[in-house]
């Protein structure tokens, strides 16, 4: 098949499922079988459909495209995705940005990234600021062992270790987290793709406020829902926090939280 044809007939196929992005997700499926960037597909005259079509099956029942494709970007990195973690997503860069304003200025800050998930945030630090000393924690042995994998692919020297927020009490120059935010009621009115994610990840257990509570850190930076920033804000003050500030995302939501312990 022609790669305009394949291209035309996977955006219809997507659209009826009711992708928001057809286009952009054919491109991607089209790009990941010929082996170029997005850009390049029509340098190519034909696609193997046979390469193809399941992955657009896949697509059709709402599996999401980072998980379809087997890898997504990460700011400066490109990560293994699969379903023992979250999809990292682009607010969550975000979070790193602001974690490493804090701690430019440290030749060696001690960084723990709790819920490591797939590796992004830990390995993003580790990669753009090489003096840190950053240890990723996770519940879930299947993230850390996705966290790994991505380690090891990308030569980046992280320790990994199973943990909770307990493991925030240790002492840190900087404590990071996107903890679980979604509440359960909304995950019926999300997007499909959300069932596909490790539910441990995605359903809010009230863990900001724990965190706060617990967290022994000169900076606590975490990312937040929507609608969520002024509460976790204030859960900060709280407990005595200083330098208190909220950043929005790409979008202008309210999305990540950042305090200095006093």
């Amino acid at each position: 098949m022609t790669v305009r044809e394949a291209l035309a007939e996977t955006e219809r196929r997507l659209a009826a499922a009711g992708i928001e992005t057809p286009r952009v997700d054919a491109e991607w499926l089209l790009a990941h079988v010929l082996g170029v960037s997005r850009t390049d597909i029509h340098t190519h005259d034909e696609v193997d459909i046979t390469a193809l079509e399941p992955l657009v099956e896949r697509r059709v029942r709402r599996e999401p495209l980072a998980y379809v494709l087997g890898e997504w970007g990460f700011r400066r990195l490109t990560l293994k995705t699969d379903h023992r973690a979250l999809v990292p997503r682009p607010e969550t860069e975000i979070v790193v940005e602001r974690a490493l304003v804090l701690i430019r200025d440290d030749r060696e800050p001690r960084v723990l990234d709790l819920g490591v998930g797939s590796g992004a945030i830990a390995l993003a630090i580790a990669d753009e600021h090489p003096g840190a000393r950053v240890t990723g924690v996770d519940t879930s042995e299947d993230a850390l062992a996705l966290a790994r994998e991505n380690a090891e692919h990308l030569g980046l020297g992280v320790e990994l270790r199973r943990g909770g927020v307990e493991t925030t009490a240790e002492g840190w120059d900087l404590v990071v987290a996107n903890p679980p935010y979604v509440p359960t009621e909304a995950l019926r009115r999300l997007q499909p793709e959300l069932s596909w994610e490790p539910r441990d990840a995605l359903v809010d257990t009230g863990l900001h406020e724990q965190l706060v509570r617990v967290a022994r850190t000169r900076w606590l930076v975490v990312e937040v829902s929507d609608g969520q920033a002024d509460h976790v804000a204030a859960a900060f003050g709280n407990e005595g926090y200083g330098d208190i500030r909220i950043t929005e995302d790409l979008t202008g939501r309210e999305r990540v939280v950042e305090g200095r312990r006093v």
